[in-house]
């Protein structure tokens, strides 16, 4: 099956159409995720996703490079533990189509394969269960159950620890 997304670094000139999507999707995405919002905070975005240890992708349509979502792979760590953790949400416009999953594809390739990274950890809310299905499909296993893990909207969260290994992705 040919892909039908790209994935790339955000732009300045992602903006208006990124903060488009996002109020859009606001019904799904809380309360698991609070993208940016605003113009100063996409653009601190851009800095954090551009920037080291932080790699920050949006999920484009090929050819129309419509805004499908974004996969970050955050606080990269190389050296003997060569890991990262991965961040994602989609956008509403492009739902259940299958496309986020193929721009999870192509960053776990380029964690695996550029950036020689041995693990992947996503952290999800446990009842969040579009997100856990998301990461299971993807080849993530459930590793264990952090309690008050993350602070999100303004509130610690607990949150189950998702990992896939380079090992096991090559298998499959």
């Amino acid at each position: 099956m040919k892909r039908q997304v790209i994935i790339r670094s955000p732009v300045p000139d992602d903006c208006d159409a990124f903060l488009s999507a996002v109020r859009s999707s606001r019904r799904a995405h809380r309360p698991w995720v609070y993208p940016p919002q605003t113009i100063g905070t996409f653009h601190e975005y851009i800095v954090y996703g551009t920037l080291p240890p932080n790699c920050g992708f949006l999920v484009c349509t090929r050819g129309g490079g419509e805004l499908v979502g974004v996969i970050n792979l955050g606080h990269i760590i190389l050296g003997a533990l060569r890991s990262a953790y991965v961040g994602y949400y989609g956008f509403a416009n492009h739902s259940g189509e299958g496309l986020m999953r193929q721009g999870m594809e192509l960053v776990i390739a380029h964690a695996f394969r550029r950036l020689k990274l041995h693990r992947l950890e996503a952290n999800i809310q446990p009842a969040n269960e579009a997100s856990i299905g998301f990461a299971r499909a993807c080849g993530f296993v459930c590793e264990g159950y952090s309690r008050r893990y993350l602070k999100v909207g303004r509130r610690w969260r607990d949150h189950e620890r998702w990992a896939l290994l380079s090992d096991d992705w090559s298998k499959a």
